[in-house]
């Protein structure tokens, strides 16, 4: 049942929106048409179904129907991931298990959503429940700001005896954290950043990829900044991110989903419209949000055409 780490799982694995009509029904066509044109781009895997991708806003059905034409789209290209946000345990168990008949590469495991745990014994119990089912790779996500449990580096250390368990997405908002967990595990993890506005500063620290959100609607310049990382080229890393900053931060905030899928309609690659309880941005809000993207798309960087 144990997976060895995929040598695949580096670089920019962005977290997908999935597209929707107006209505809140799902447009999977649309949600293809942005799954291939983010290959196009260079990313190196796909998360399905992450928050980002209003994972608890759709039911098993849905769910399925989305990874299904995501892994058809892939088509062996990149590693396609599910986010994991059941309820309990019971259903993320089932949850891991039915993704892996239809084909899907891995899992990004978000902790358990019933309710936020002070607990790390629940949220320790939860994950190897959940890797006990499943022989696929795991990339855990620690996001304690958004979802309240908080998985340290200690504990971190304690869960990489399961081997299925092989990248983390490191969200707390502390880049600390990333030096205080290669001290405490080494290279056990592959390391992923899942906070837009501080990928430069956890590139320079040392990361192995990133879970993009904002670059859905700017992949070409999203990765040609990933690449610069990559060689070292600060400078030239520096002053794109001066241009992107002030979309990353649309990343951080509680209407993440919304501003994010804004961006992505005003550049041409889907639609704004969310699922309830999420409603499209209105007034004030909606003209603010869009002068950050339409003053970032005036003044658009060109970045030279990727190889390979």
């Amino acid at each position: 049942m144990n997976a060895t780490k995929p040598k695949d799982w580096a670089g920019v694995f962005p977290a997908m929106t999935t597209q929707m009509k107006q209505g809140g029904a799902l447009d999977l066509e649309a949600t293809a048409r942005h799954v291939e044109a983010l290959i196009e781009s260079g990313v190196s895997g796909l998360i399905m179904l992450g928050s980002l991708g209003e994972n608890q806003s759709l039911d098993a059905s849905e769910k399925s129907r989305v990874i299904e034409m995501a892994v058809n789209v892939a088509a062996g290209r990149v590693p396609v991931l599910s986010g994991v946000a059941e309820t309990s345990t019971a259903g993320a168990c089932a949850y891991v298990r039915h993704c892996e008949s239809i084909g899907v590469n891995g899992f990004m495991l978000m902790p358990p959503m019933v309710y936020r745990s002070p607990d790390p014994r629940e949220t320790m119990a939860f994950f190897r429940a959940v890797a006990g089912a499943t022989g696929l790779p795991i990339m855990i996500y620690n996001n304690p700001i958004s979802y309240g449990n908080d998985i340290t580096p200690e504990m971190f250390a304690e869960l990489a005896t399961e081997k299925n368990f092989v990248a983390l997405k490191e969200s707390s908002g502390n880049t600390r954290r990333i030096t205080d967990i290669y001290n405490a595990v080494g290279d056990r993890y592959a390391m992923f950043v899942g906070v837009d506005d501080l990928v430069l500063e956890a590139s320079i620290l040392g990361i192995d990829g990133w879970v993009a959100g904002v670059g859905l609607a700017f992949p070409r310049e999203n990765q040609y900044f990933w690449d610069l990382t990559r060689r070292g080229e600060w400078d030239k890393a520096r002053e794109l991110y001066r241009w992107f900053t002030p979309l990353l931060h649309l990343d951080v905030h509680p209407k993440f989903v919304q501003y994010i899928k804004l961006a992505i309609q005003e550049c041409g690659l889907g639609a704004e419209w969310v699922r309830a309880p999420r409603l499209p941005l209105a007034g004030t809000e909606r003209n603010q949000i869009l002068k950050i993207i339409r003053d970032a798309i005036a003044n658009r960087p060109k970045v030279p055409k990727r190889k390979g």
